[in-house]
Protein backbone atom coordinates (compact mmCIF):
# COMPACT_ATOMS: atom_id res chain seq x y z
CA UNK A 1 0.00 0.00 0.00
CA UNK A 2 1.23 3.44 -0.90
CA UNK A 3 -0.99 6.35 0.07
CA UNK A 4 -1.30 10.00 -0.81
CA UNK A 5 1.27 11.06 1.81
CA UNK A 6 3.95 9.38 -0.35
CA UNK A 7 6.06 8.78 2.75
CA UNK A 8 6.66 5.15 1.81
CA UNK A 9 5.21 1.75 1.05
CA UNK A 10 3.55 -0.43 3.67
CA UNK A 11 3.65 -4.20 3.19
CA UNK A 12 1.55 -6.83 4.93
CA UNK A 13 2.04 -10.57 4.67
CA UNK A 14 -1.28 -12.26 5.27
CA UNK A 15 -2.55 -15.80 5.34
CA UNK A 16 -6.06 -16.08 3.94
CA UNK A 17 -8.37 -19.02 4.61
CA UNK A 18 -11.70 -18.79 6.44
CA UNK A 19 -10.21 -15.78 8.19
CA UNK A 20 -7.35 -13.38 7.61
CA UNK A 21 -4.19 -13.73 9.68
CA UNK A 22 -1.47 -11.06 9.67
CA UNK A 23 1.94 -12.78 9.59
CA UNK A 24 4.36 -9.85 9.18
CA UNK A 25 4.64 -6.21 8.13
CA UNK A 26 7.33 -3.99 6.65
CA UNK A 27 7.69 -0.30 5.82
CA UNK A 28 9.93 0.93 3.02
CA UNK A 29 10.56 4.72 2.90
CA UNK A 30 9.85 6.53 -0.38
CA UNK A 31 13.01 7.97 -1.97
CA UNK A 32 12.76 11.78 -2.25
CA UNK A 33 13.27 11.82 -6.04
CA UNK A 34 10.50 9.26 -6.66
CA UNK A 35 8.17 11.15 -4.31
CA UNK A 36 8.82 14.37 -6.24
CA UNK A 37 8.10 12.71 -9.57
CA UNK A 38 4.91 11.05 -8.33
CA UNK A 39 3.67 14.38 -6.96
CA UNK A 40 4.47 16.06 -10.28
CA UNK A 41 2.48 13.38 -12.12
CA UNK A 42 -0.65 14.31 -10.15
CA UNK A 43 -1.07 17.19 -12.61
CA UNK A 44 -0.55 17.56 -16.35
CA UNK A 45 2.98 18.27 -17.47
CA UNK A 46 5.53 17.88 -20.26
CA UNK A 47 6.25 14.35 -21.49
CA UNK A 48 4.05 12.95 -18.71
CA UNK A 49 3.45 9.56 -20.36
CA UNK A 50 7.16 8.74 -20.56
CA UNK A 51 7.75 10.17 -17.07
CA UNK A 52 4.88 8.04 -15.73
CA UNK A 53 6.34 4.91 -17.33
CA UNK A 54 9.74 5.58 -15.75
CA UNK A 55 8.18 6.41 -12.38
CA UNK A 56 6.20 3.20 -12.31
CA UNK A 57 9.38 1.23 -13.02
CA UNK A 58 11.01 2.89 -10.01
CA UNK A 59 7.90 2.25 -7.92
CA UNK A 60 7.89 -1.46 -8.87
CA UNK A 61 11.60 -1.74 -8.05
CA UNK A 62 11.01 -0.15 -4.63
CA UNK A 63 8.06 -2.48 -4.03
CA UNK A 64 10.17 -5.51 -4.94
CA UNK A 65 12.83 -4.44 -2.43
CA UNK A 66 10.19 -4.10 0.30
CA UNK A 67 8.64 -7.47 -0.56
CA UNK A 68 12.05 -9.14 -0.43
CA UNK A 69 12.73 -7.62 3.00
CA UNK A 70 9.28 -8.64 4.27
CA UNK A 71 9.72 -12.23 3.14
CA UNK A 72 13.24 -12.47 4.55
CA UNK A 73 12.00 -11.09 7.89
CA UNK A 74 9.21 -13.69 7.95
CA UNK A 75 11.59 -16.40 6.69
CA UNK A 76 9.23 -17.29 3.86
CA UNK A 77 10.34 -18.18 0.34
CA UNK A 78 8.75 -16.27 -2.57
CA UNK A 79 7.60 -19.61 -3.97
CA UNK A 80 5.35 -19.98 -0.90
CA UNK A 81 3.40 -16.83 -1.79
CA UNK A 82 0.30 -17.24 -3.93
CA UNK A 83 0.05 -13.62 -5.10
CA UNK A 84 0.92 -10.02 -4.43
CA UNK A 85 -2.02 -7.62 -4.31
CA UNK A 86 -0.95 -4.14 -5.36
CA UNK A 87 -2.98 -1.15 -6.50
CA UNK A 88 0.17 0.90 -7.00
CA UNK A 89 0.37 4.64 -6.39
CA UNK A 90 -2.65 6.72 -7.33
CA UNK A 91 -1.68 9.80 -9.35
CA UNK A 92 -5.10 10.84 -10.67
CA UNK A 93 -8.39 9.88 -9.04
CA UNK A 94 -11.66 11.21 -10.43
CA UNK A 95 -14.37 8.55 -10.02
CA UNK A 96 -17.11 11.11 -10.79
CA UNK A 97 -15.54 11.46 -14.23
CA UNK A 98 -15.14 7.66 -14.45
CA UNK A 99 -11.40 7.19 -13.99
CA UNK A 100 -8.57 6.50 -11.58
CA UNK A 101 -4.94 6.18 -12.66
CA UNK A 102 -2.27 4.30 -10.70
CA UNK A 103 1.47 3.99 -11.20
CA UNK A 104 2.37 0.36 -10.59
CA UNK A 105 3.74 -1.85 -13.40
CA UNK A 106 2.48 -5.16 -11.99
CA UNK A 107 4.22 -7.07 -14.81
CA UNK A 108 7.62 -5.73 -13.77
CA UNK A 109 6.84 -6.38 -10.10
CA UNK A 110 6.00 -10.01 -10.97
CA UNK A 111 9.27 -10.39 -12.87
CA UNK A 112 11.34 -8.83 -10.08
CA UNK A 113 9.78 -10.95 -7.32
CA UNK A 114 8.94 -14.17 -9.15
CA UNK A 115 5.42 -13.93 -7.65
CA UNK A 116 2.11 -13.46 -9.46
CA UNK A 117 0.69 -9.95 -9.06
CA UNK A 118 -2.96 -8.91 -8.91
CA UNK A 119 -3.46 -5.22 -9.57
CA UNK A 120 -5.58 -2.43 -11.02
CA UNK A 121 -8.25 -2.79 -8.30
CA UNK A 122 -9.29 0.85 -8.40
CA UNK A 123 -10.12 1.08 -12.11
CA UNK A 124 -12.25 -2.04 -11.97
CA UNK A 125 -14.16 -0.65 -9.00
CA UNK A 126 -14.71 2.69 -10.77
CA UNK A 127 -15.84 0.82 -13.91
CA UNK A 128 -18.41 -1.00 -11.76
CA UNK A 129 -19.74 2.33 -10.43
CA UNK A 130 -17.68 2.46 -7.21
CA UNK A 131 -15.39 5.13 -5.81
CA UNK A 132 -12.18 3.21 -6.49
CA UNK A 133 -11.84 1.65 -3.04
CA UNK A 134 -13.02 -1.94 -3.52
CA UNK A 135 -11.38 -3.35 -0.40
CA UNK A 136 -12.91 -0.82 2.02
CA UNK A 137 -16.46 -2.29 2.16
CA UNK A 138 -15.13 -5.77 3.00
CA UNK A 139 -12.86 -4.27 5.67
CA UNK A 140 -15.72 -2.30 7.20
CA UNK A 141 -17.97 -5.37 7.17
CA UNK A 142 -15.30 -7.44 8.94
Amino acid sequence: MSGTSLDGLDFALIQQSDSTKLLATHYEPMPAQLKQELLALCASGPDELARAALAEQCWAELASIGIDKLLRQAQIAPSSIRAIGSHGQTVRHEPKRGFSIQIANPALLAELTGISVVGDFRRRDVAAGGQGAPLVPAFHEA
